[in-house]
């Protein structure tokens, strides 16, 4: 008997954990319950997939949607529906907001703010301080917090833990994996004060490779200490990477990589885009760019994340140093990386294992993560054959550009379902607004583990 519930899939290439093959999907209350040619199930709806290829939707491990405080860069409404259009299902959002999220109370607001408002399913971060340390252990568990953050350097305010100490404090503090921002501040304040800088390529100079290497050695130093699980956000450096490989805590430690560190390169994107290229850490040289390339593929590197953070063209036009640092990029993550598809550089498993599977093993995100029985139903249908030109139109954030404008690319997302519910197909959003909090728990084993 057909539940009024229920959704087939059918006709699509499907990238499942162990490769892809022509099989239908059937869901039933937000789930996947088989994968069958043809499915054996009855099912209330049928969605016609011939032509396209289904992945997993996307975790997006890291992004800044400015609310509240800073609404007019982005909220919670328009980037969560720039990444639904992107294919992005679930997102984890960074606690440096106008106020910073430090607290239950202020974690809370941000919960009763995405309820009824977030197109994808979410969770909030709450933010490392001096003053709330040896609270985290407890508030980390609270519903709807994907983690601790932890800022070592480039933040202002409470949200900076510069010293190893108050590192220390934190790691000590908790169970779950906590993320963290790793530049060195001791270090970032010292070129700032003795390296003169005059345009946007200046910033690889005031923000060097050292200044990353050096925070993360000093984080799996306190990782090794208090044996706490870290993951190092945008990788940026070959230097870094030298340190996640040879670390005596290197296996408590896992990290990811920015679309934008692993397609730009400098000084070139500098010379190109201007401050619009300029973000923390610095996009830096073509040979670390490649060796991110091959730190993703050995697993040295775990995941990517957009790292999405918007500001108003206004505001980049100030020019350099006075422009804020940061890009949009929730929505582009994956037409770039069918791009790199298509130009045969990566496969579709590798996309799925980057965006999906692993940064659900990162945060042990329950239910999500790849296209088997008995985990959500989030699916992104696309048409790897489909060649189109980035327009701002198709941009849905509220900033309204990108660094990749102008640029045509092959393979492109056509169709979002969140839990089994068709949210976004061919640039239109469908219903209303269906995101809720996500569960944690012991990570779904999808075939494939953390290297």
């Amino acid at each position: 008997m057909e539940q009024s519930n229920s959704l087939a899939i059918v006709g699509a290439e499907v990238v499942l954990p162990d490769g892809v093959r022509r099989v239908d999907l059937g869901i039933k209350d937000g789930r996947i319950v088989e994968l069958a040619l043809p499915l054996q199930g009855c099912y209330a709806r049928t969605l016609d997939a011939h032509g396209l290829t289904a992945l997993p939707g996307l975790i997006d491990t890291q992004v800044h949607f400015r609310e509240p405080g800073l609404q007019a860069k982005e909220d919670i409404g328009s980037g969560s529906l720039a990444a639904i259009a992107g294919g992005v299902t679930t997102f984890l959002e960074m606690p440096n907001t106008k106020p910073p999220t430090t607290t239950p109370e202020l974690l809370d607001d941000k919960l009763q703010r995405a309820k009824g408002r977030a197109w994808a399913d979410y969770g909030f971060f709450l933010g490392a301080t001096q003053e709330n340390a040896s609270s985290l252990g407890g508030w980390e568990r609270m519903p709807g917090c994907c983690g601790v953050k932890v800022f070592m350097g480039s933040s202002t305010g409470s949200l900076l833990v510069a010293d190893d100490a108050t590192l220390r404090e934190v790691l000590g503090s908790g169970r779950r994996r906590v993320a963290v921002h790793a530049e060195d501040e001791t270090r970032l304040r010292f070129l700032a004060q003795n390296t003169e800088v005059s345009h946007a390529r200046d910033h690889m100079i005031r923000r060097d490779a050292p200044t990353a290497a050096l925070a993360v050695q000093r984080l799996l130093d306190a990782a090794a200490e208090t044996l706490r699980p870290v993951h190092v956000l945008h990788v940026s450096s070959a230097e870094e990477l030298a340190i996640l490989r040879k670390h005596p805590a290197r296996r408590l430690a896992t990290a990811e990589v920015t679309p934008q560190h692993l397609l730009l390169s400098g000084p070139e994107c500098y010379d190109r885009l201007g401050t619009q290229a300029v973000m923390n850490p610095p996009i830096r040289t073509e040979t670390d760019r490649l060796a991110l390339w091959q730190a993703l593929r050995d697993g040295t590197l775990t995941c990517i994340g957009s790292d999405h953070a918007p500001h108003l063209l206004q505001e980049k036009a100030l020019g350099y140093p006075h422009a804020p640092s940061g890009m949009p990029g929730v929505q582009t993550t994956l037409p770039l990386l069918l791009n790199e598809h298509a130009q045969g550089r990566i496969s579709l498993d590798e996309i799925a294992l980057w965006t999906a599977q692993r940064p659900a093993q990162v945060y042990q995100i329950a239910g999500k993560g790849g296209l088997v029985p008995g985990l959500d139903a989030d699916i992104v249908l696309c048409d790897l054959k489909l060649t189109r030109q980035l327009s701002s139109d198709w941009l849905k954030s509220r900033c309204g550009w990108s660094p990749w404008l102008g640029q045509t690319w092959t393979g492109w997302p056509r169709i979002t379902v969140l839990r089994g519910e068709l949210v976004y197909r061919d640039d239109e959003v469908l219903g209303n607004p269906q995101g809720k909090p996500i569960g944690y728990g012991a990570a779904t084993p999808l075939m494939r583990g953390l290297t």
